[in-house]
């Protein structure tokens, strides 16, 4: 059975994430978005250290999509440059799997 992938990203806000998250889902392209609201961070950009709010999203899919899942997420992503980590899972429940393979199918050939 093909490898469960986790996708870490951030969003300026929870909506944003939720928004983009559930259009993947319905997508097929992942099986679950967690999105965790509040998080501050501190990053350089450009020259410059920056603060600001964000929402971290953790995106449930499985390996195969990841091209996909990311070039998706660019289209939708207000950012100009989005954080996108692919976090390989190193094992699974079964079941836990499963469910992630059987939700992923990607969107319709067409």
């Amino acid at each position: 059975m093909e490898r469960p992938l986790l996708v870490y990203t951030t969003f300026p806000d929870a909506e944003t994430a939720l928004s983009v998250g559930e259009d993947l889902v319905r997508s097929g392209l992942v099986a679950c978005v967690n999105v965790l609201p509040g998080m501050r961070s501190v990053y350089a950009w450009k020259g410059a250290i920056e603060r600001g709010n964000e929402a971290v999203a953790i995106l449930k899919t499985r390996t195969g999509l990841k091209d996909a899942v990311g070039a998706a997420l660019k289209a939708r992503h207000p950012y100009a440059t989005p954080i996108i980590l692919h976090l390989p899972v190193l094992d699974a429940d079964p079941d836990t799997a499963a469910w992630i393979v059987s939700e992923t199918q990607g969107p319709p050939a067409g």
